[in-house]
């Protein structure tokens, strides 16, 4: 076994990395099609983008909803990781608030149309949201805690709710060149700021 380098300290583990990023690769550049022309994005711009032939995606992802929920969920994992990193390189915890919302909008983006290719796959839907849930919540708690704590924004926020706003506010935002969504999200984080607190009418 370990003669043929397959097995502890040969190259299976290498090989393994190596095929995680590559499909790593692939994942994010399917990402990117999916913001620039939707979840209709065709395959050979996915593939051109991921440097790699039409044939390889189909070997990962034999149908297009294979390959949404796997880029679904590849975006998801990103955004739980990018919480913490965030919190320990930016300057300020609303700063890795603000920059990790922006990253959440890109995700919504892409998550356009997902529905709409499950319609004949409920259940599978319902997993994918319940995976959304279970590892967004928490980072987004995470981010918001950390910044009360800083006294940068008001301590009585809830992740979900915050998170359901961003989300209706970029409803429909790709048929609307006159909406800026992301422009909007901008002015909620920063009107989440602890000094606003006090600025509603009677107080």
């Amino acid at each position: 076994m370990n003669g043929s380098g397959e097995g502890p300290g040969g190259t299976a583990r290498p090989r393994r990395s190596d095929a995680r990023r590559n499909k790593e690769t692939l994942l994010d550049a399917a990402a990117a099609a999916f913001v620039a022309s939707s979840v209709e994005a065709p395959v050979r711009d996915i593939a051109a983008r991921a440097g790699v032939g039409v044939g390889t995606i189909y070997r990962h992802f034999p149908t297009r909803a294979d390959l949404i929920i796997a880029v679904y969920r590849h975006q998801v994992e990103s955004l739980a990781e990018a919480g913490p990193a965030l919190l320990e390189s930016s300057a300020s915890a609303h700063g890795a608030l603000g920059r990790w919302i922006d990253l959440f909008v890109d995700f919504l983006v892409t998550k356009h149309g997902l529905a709409a290719v499950l319609k004949s796959d409920n259940a599978g839907f319902d997993t994918l949201h319940s995976h959304f849930l279970d590892r967004l919540v928490p980072v987004c708690t995470e981010l918001l805690e950390a910044a009360a704590a800083a006294g940068e924004i008001r301590s009585d926020l809830d992740a979900y709710e915050l998170m359901r706003g961003v989300g209706n506010l970029c409803i429909g935002a790709e048929n609307d060149p006159r909406y800026d969504a992301r422009r909007l999200v901008e002015f909620l984080i920063q009107g989440l700021r602890a000094e606003h607190t006090d600025d509603r009418p009677g107080r």
